[in-house]
C-alpha cells in the first residue's frame, strides 16, 4: 500500500512539470490598434414630467396624516379626468411623515409631504392640468425624451458611430502601411444629454396653483443622445 501511495505522488509531480503555464501559451499580440469614435443625434425633448406637491403639519401624526391622503386624492381625481394614456399620465409621487423636534429633543409636532406626478408628451394638455390643480403647488419640472424617441436617435447616432470608426481603422492602417484591418473587439455605449435647465423654471416651485389656473408657461429644450463605438482592431 505505501509503494502505491509513493508512485501516485510521482506520477503527479510529473504531470505538473509537463504542463506549461496557460499564460505561456498565449501568444503575444503584434500590431493591434485602439480605438474610439462618437457619433451625436439632436432632436426637440417630446416627454414632460411636472411634480406637484403639498405639505401639511399637525400635532397628531394620524391627522396629518389624513390631510395629505384627502388632498392627494383630490387632486389624483381632478387629474384623470383630462388623463389619457401617452398624452397625459397621472400617478402619485413621494409620501411621507416625519416628527418635528423642539429645543429639548422632544418631538414638538408632525409635517407631511404628499406628491402627484403628472407625465405625458402632450404638453398643453399637462401644463393645463397642472394650472388647475387646486391645494398642490408646483415643486419641479423635467423635460427629457420618450421610450419611441430615444430609440430612434440611438439608432442613428450608432449607425453613424460604427461608420466613422471604420473610416478611422482603414485610415490608422494605411497611415502605418498595412493595407486593412481586421475587428478584434467592439464596445458600444450610449447616453442621453438633456438641455440645462431654464432660469425661468426656477420659480414654479413657489408658484400657488391656487393662485390661479392658467397653464404653466413651458418650453421644451433640445436633447442629444450620443453614442461612442470604442474597440481595438489588428492591423494586417
Amino acid at each position: 500500500m505505501r509503494h502505491a501511495i509513493r508512485t501516485l505522488s510521482v506520477l503527479a509531480a510529473g504531470l505538473w512539470l509537463v504542463a506549461p503555464p496557460a499564460a505561456a501559451q498565449a501568444p503575444v499580440p503584434h500590431n493591434v490598434v485602439q480605438l474610439s469614435a462618437t457619433a451625436a443625434v439632436e432632436a426637440r425633448q417630446d416627454l414632460l414630467s411636472v411634480t406637484l406637491r403639498t405639505t401639511r403639519d399637525g400635532s397628531e401624526p394620524l391627522l396629518v396624516q389624513e390631510q395629505l391622503k384627502a388632498a392627494l386624492e383630490a387632486a389624483l381625481a381632478d387629474a384623470r379626468s383630462t388623463a389619457q394614456a401617452g398624452a397625459m399620465e397621472v400617478r402619485s409621487g413621494n409620501f411621507s411623515l416625519v416628527p418635528r423636534q423642539g429645543r429639548d429633543g422632544r418631538i414638538s409636532g408632525w409635517q407631511g409631504t404628499a406628491e402627484m406626478v403628472l407625465s405625458g408628451r402632450d404638453f398643453e394638455r399637462i401644463a393645463a392640468a397642472a394650472g388647475r390643480i387646486q391645494g398642490l403647488t408646483v415643486a419641479g419640472v423635467a423635460f427629457g425624451l420618450s421610450r419611441e424617441q430615444r430609440e430612434r436617435l440611438e439608432t442613428q447616432a450608432q449607425a453613424q458611430g460604427i461608420e466613422r470608426f471604420r473610416l478611422r481603422a482603414g485610415e490608422v492602417a494605411r497611415a502605418f502601411g498595412f493595407s486593412g484591418y481586421t475587428l478584434r473587439e467592439v464596445n458600444v455605449s450610449s447616453q442621453e444629454l438633456g438641455a440645462p435647465p431654464r432660469p425661468r423654471f426656477m420659480t414654479l416651485e413657489v408658484r400657488s396653483s391656487s393662485a390661479t389656473e392658467a397653464p404653466l408657461p413651458l418650453e421644451a429644450g433640445q436633447a442629444t443622445v450620443q453614442v461612442t463605438v470604442s474597440g481595438s482592431v489588428q492591423l494586417k
